[in-house]
């Protein structure tokens, strides 16, 4: 589980990349499903506060606002008026789910693409292999 604060606070790095076409709230969305699945995001993990996150992403707190808010929609997290925003007991079932959708669509983009420029599937499979290859050595 990743650092935390006197106060419950998770402490890691937010920062969003403004040379992505990804808008700043959707790297946010994905930040924290990300640190949920590695585990430094347990279920009960308080979230920063929407400026304090803001400070650290160095975006505006409205973005924070609508990041916090589909995290909430995808059952991630909750707010607690008054308490802050809380990673669920869900949190890591939703956050693995989220992110194998978003990487599979992902690979299919980029395999339609090698495709279409005219690599062939036999070439594309063999990279698949070897890729699991070296995940199980």
């Amino acid at each position: 589980m990743g650092p935390y604060q006197d106060d419950g606070t998770a402490t890691m790095s937010w920062l969003v990349d403004t040379s992505l076409d990804v808008p700043p709230s959707r790297q946010l969305v994905e930040a924290v499903l990300d640190a949920i699945v590695r585990g430094e995001l347990a279920a009960g993990a308080k979230l920063p506060s929407v400026r304090g996150m803001a400070a650290e992403a160095l975006v505006n707190a409205n973005t924070v606002a609508k990041a916090y808010r589909d995290l909430e929609q995808m059952g991630a997290v909750r707010g607690e008026n008054g308490r802050g925003v809380f990673v669920t007991a869900a949190g890591e079932e939703v956050a693995c789910a989220a992110r194998l959708d978003a990487t599979l669509d992902a690979f299919r983009r980029a395999a339609l693409e090698a495709l279409r420029t005219g690599h062939d599937v036999t070439r594309l499979t063999s990279i698949l292999l070897e890729l699991q290859a070296r995940k199980t050595a």
